[in-house]
């Protein structure tokens, strides 16, 4: 299947986006510098450690943020859905990734040159502050899952993490049951425990009706009880 670049001013998910604070010859250049690439589901958008050259913008498909613990294995510290912004944080800082971006699923994702990036940081007041306010939001729920790692009990944060993915990637709001493929190692790297572990409570929660599976597909049929379980020691 022959790949089509996406364009800024046709692009859905740019409204949804810090760059959708861009108009008119901002959107042009940005047609004109930015680059776009697909992604396979596992392939790697950026690497921990790496010096970043520009701003990475998913314009379809999951993305993850993941970083790789001293013991070898993975966390998922963010979820990406179309329209959301990646690597900003280290671009800011002109220091190197602190974490990986990778594919969840078949994924496009457009490149603006880190030139352009710093433009629209002075030139763009709206672009600015949007910028401000991913950083503080993102820094918000750093906070929040550092306090949820130390003080939550596995079944709560699986809980949380379901919720979460339905928060993240559901569309529409007349959707009745949300679901979504996603593997056990990657929904445990998001809890933050072991695969068996995450398997284990799954099985608890279809025993009670409070999701269903079908192979690697999730699908929350009671979101409510959800809720009820990760807020159980609020």
């Amino acid at each position: 299947m022959k790949f089509t670049p996406p364009d800024c001013q046709q692009c859905l998910s740019r409204k949804n986006s810090l760059l959708g604070c861009c108009h008119g010859q901002e959107l042009e250049d940005l047609s004109a510098s930015k680059s776009s690439c697909l992604y396979k589901k596992g392939q790697v958008i950026f690497s921990e450690g790496s010096k970043p050259s520009g701003l990475h913008c998913v314009h379809s498909g999951k993305v993850k943020v993941c970083k790789m613990g001293s013991d070898g294995k993975e966390q998922i510290i963010r979820l990406a859905k179309p329209g959301d912004v990646v690597g900003y944080r280290a671009l800011m800082a002109d220091s190197n990734y602190s974490a990986s971006a990778v594919a969840l699923d078949d994924a496009v994702v457009c490149f603006v040159p880190k030139s352009q990036f710093m433009d629209l940081i002075h030139e763009n007041m709206d672009f600015s502050n949007g910028l401000m306010k991913l950083l503080s939001k993102a820094l918000g729920e750093a906070e929040e899952r550092m306090t949820q790692m130390a003080y939550k009990p596995v079944r709560e944060r699986l809980a949380e993490a379901l919720l979460l993915l339905q928060k993240t990637y559901q569309q529409g709001e007349g959707q009745v049951n949300f679901t979504i493929s996603i593997s056990r190692e990657d929904l445990a790297a998001i809890v933050g425990t072991a695969k068996e572990t995450t398997i284990r409570l799954l099985s608890e929660f279809k025993e009670e009706q409070i999701i269903s599976t079908k192979g690697s597909s999730i699908t929350i049929l009671n979101p409510d009880r959800l809720y009820s379980i990760c807020h159980l020691y609020d």
